[in-house]
């Protein structure tokens, strides 16, 4: 890669950055500006267009970038499963520590979720439904393997990411004994859904 080339993915990355930075509990990504994102960036609002041809163009490459971080969590708690079993409290732990590490990022899917602009909408179901659809196929193989069968595994997927997501989103400003108050309550939650979901299993037989 050429040296030009790699300035130019610097200040790409520079941007994304600098309006994840500005995002926190009392501010939306709708609120932030073209001028103040490339201020804080270090470049001219002119060069901006260089690397993204509106605002919302770089919301979505982060809403993007959060649903790579999405499926890099559910990767490393896979590894972490394998060394250490259960399941349930290593996803919990693994995704608290996702919190901590991408939190604007988290926040920005969030609040974008269900926020006024249909692109992002979009974009953000579609991180979440194939986040949904890698934790089903999880769930499933599981249940094959401990021969524990689930009534409906996406349906499963799909109320613990709501729930997941939900318990997140009260977490991101709770202070420390708060957060270790939410994860249990969240394993907890969490236990519940799947017994219940095999308890649904076995009357079906």
């Amino acid at each position: 890669m050429s040296a030009r080339a790699e300035q130019k993915l610097r200040t790409r990355r520079a941007l994304m950055d600098a309006a994840l930075a500005q995002l926190s509990a009392d501010r939306g990504f709708g609120s932030l500006s073209l001028r103040e994102v490339a201020r804080e960036a270090g470049i001219a609002p002119t060069s901006f267009y260089r690397h993204f041809s509106e605002l919302d163009e770089l919301g979505l490459a982060l809403v993007d970038e959060g649903g790579v971080a999405l499926r890099q969590l559910m990767r490393q708690a896979r590894k972490r499963i394998a060394r250490n079993g259960s399941a349930i409290s290593t996803s919990v732990d693994t995704f608290m520590e996702y919190l901590g590490n991408n939190s604007n990022l988290f926040r920005l899917m969030l609040r974008e979720s269900t926020g006024v602009s249909k692109p992002f909408r979009t974009a953000i179901k579609a991180e979440i439904d194939h986040f949904v659809t890698e934790l089903a196929a999880d769930l499933a193989r599981i249940a094959d393997e401990e021969n524990r069968p689930l009534s409906d595994s996406k349906l499963v997927a799909d109320a613990m990411v709501t729930l997941v997501f939900n318990q997140g989103a009260e977490a991101l400003d709770a202070t420390p004994p708060e957060k270790e108050a939410l994860k249990d309550k969240l394993k907890t939650e969490l236990r519940m859904i799947l017994v219940g979901s095999r308890t649904i299993a076995r009357h079906k037989r």
